[in-house]
């Protein structure tokens, strides 16, 4: 690419652009039409990508059983040299002998000199050898545990050592093989990174930036997986903890998710915890972290590992999930047939099936067992039933809160409320969940001289009902939306309009959509 004197040259989530020289993160955005998301983090690194590559001495082996890492000891050397320039040749080598003192892959080609002394190995180190002193029976030799052989190696002997993931050694055999092998950056040596959400910042020649992370869901964890489309509902993930070990955000913390995925929880391992302090909260990892038996793997990430590494607290990350979630809630039958049609998806109709239809279950529940299954049953009701009510999280964020839980709508879009008496134009509501965890709800954003229509309340803990749901059609300046004094009523927001209510009887259920 030529590039002039009164221009710049960088690169966006891996794709180079010519720019004019003065041009901002704004400019480039809109050239590259890179993913991204307003007010979210954008990481912008000084050194072009081969100044980088430069300073690589570690790298990331995948296979059929798990990753590892290796760490050169001498990149200068014969063999290390060799390795640096060559190791993508590597990738798709099987294993083609192991014994319980080393593995190897290959056969391929190489520019060693073998020699024919025995020599000494320690546990873990990686070495070139020659089958037969023949370079072109090559193979790449990792030690399992300390021994002496003549494996043709050259004088240089071990070059690298395993440094991570070593338990992966011992799984491997002949069934298995090199899938890909990742150079990783030293970020510690990287002189000038930041990250930012300004637009009008200046870019240089050479920057590196990264706008988005992509998110690959584990098939093995379709709950959790769900768990973190809700997180990410509107494009982004929010950075509430950032520790040299992971970031988390806390958005969905005591939302409940059952263990479903064991792994190692490697560098940019997406997982969840699933009890004790944190219960929801999602994790991703800096480094590689043991499995744990309170932490279920969801995903990976596989673009933008930078974002991870340098986002400050408080800031978004923009976040493209990958396959995308399968949202049915909310709406018609005809709005999503074609959809799901175009991936190959049969939709089985139930419920109510009139032309004002509106989606408010389906099995399977999560996007992942859909597509595995290629069928989803999508349960409707009349459009009557579906309520939009807007929520005063400001005025009352414990009560929004105990709503939210209880309802669902944390994770869903929707969330079902069933009506169980009606009188006096009052309307009462008991959820379905259970909301063990909420032993109490204190007072807050009590009325003080009249409730309207439509308002929505809760029963706080100065009555006996408390945890109760109501909303009256008419204004009242005596009692809350539940029937309990004003005192003993907490407002949480309203519906939007109140008159659907007029056709709901006892024993029915009402669909519940918040409006932002």
């Amino acid at each position: 690419m030529l590039i002039t004197s009164n221009e710049i040259s960088v690169e966006v989530n891996g794709q180079k652009y010519t720019l004019p020289e003065g041009s901002t993160l704004g400019d480039v955005l809109k050239i590259s039409r890179a993913p991204y998301i307003a007010d979210t983090a954008i990481v912008i690194l000084e050194e072009t990508a081969e100044k980088r590559m430069e300073i690589i001495t570690e790298y990331a082996i995948n296979t059929p059983k798990g990753e590892f890492r290796i760490e050169l000891k001498n990149r200068e050397s014969p063999s290390g040299k060799l390795w640096a320039e060559h190791f993508k040749e590597y990738e798709g080598k099987p294993v083609h002998w192991a014994s319980p003192e080393a593995l190897a892959f290959g056969p391929f080609e190489a520019d060693i000199k073998p020699s024919h002394e025995v020599k000494s190995f320690e546990a873990f180190d990686v070495l070139f050898g020659a089958g037969g002193f023949d370079p072109s029976n090559t193979h790449l030799i990792f030690s399992r545990k300390r021994h002496t052989a003549e494996y043709g190696a050259p004088n240089d002997s071990a070059f690298a050592e395993v440094v991570t993931g070593r338990k992966i050694l011992f799984r491997l055999s002949r069934e298995d093989s090199i899938l890909n092998i990742k150079p990783i950056i030293e970020w510690e040596q990287l002189a000038k990174k930041t990250s930012t959400t300004d637009l009008s910042t200046p870019l240089e020649n050479g920057n590196g930036i990264f706008t988005y992370l992509e998110a690959e869901l584990s098939r093995n964890s379709p709950i959790g997986a769900e768990q973190f489309y809700a997180l990410t509902r509107e494009g982004a993930l929010t950075v509430d903890v950032f520790t040299s070990s992971f970031i988390s955000d806390d958005s969905l913390k005591e939302e409940p998710v059952p263990y479903e995925n064991f792994e190692p929880r490697n560098e940019g391992t997406i997982s969840i915890r699933t009890v004790g302090y944190g219960t929801g909260r999602t994790y991703i990892s800096k480094e590689e972290l043991p499995s744990s038996l309170v932490h279920s793997v969801v995903g990976h990430v596989t673009k933008g590992l930078e974002l991870i590494k340098l986002a400050k607290v408080g800031q978004k990350i923009s976040v493209e999930s990958i396959p995308p979630q399968i949202v049915l809630l909310g709406h018609s039958f005809e709005e999503i047939n074609p959809v799901l049609s175009s991936i190959g998806i049969e939709l089985v109709k139930a419920g109510y099936t009139g032309k004002d239809a509106v989606i408010v279950s389906h099995d399977p529940s999560t996007t992942l067992e859909i597509l595995g299954e290629a069928k989803v049953t999508a349960y409707a009701v009349s459009k009557a039933k579906r309520i939009e009510i807007e929520l005063y999280p400001d005025k009352a964020p414990k009560s929004v809160e105990f709503f939210r839980h209880s309802l669902g709508l944390k994770t869903k879009t929707v969330g079902k409320l069933p009506v169980y008496m009606i009188y006096d134009n009052t309307y009462l509501f008991k959820t379905e969940k259970e909301t063990v965890k909420y032993k109490e709800i204190l007072p807050e954003n009590t009325p003080m001289n009249k409730i309207l229509a439509g308002e929505i309340g809760i029963t706080n803990q100065a009555a006996k009902r408390m945890g109760t749901i109501g909303v009256k059609l008419v204004d009242d300046d005596l009692f809350g939306p539940t029937g309990e004094k004003f005192s003993s009523t907490n407002l949480i927001g309203r519906i939007i309009e109140p008159s659907k209510l007029k056709d709901i009887e006892e024993g029915d259920a009402i669909y519940i959509s918040e409006v932002f």
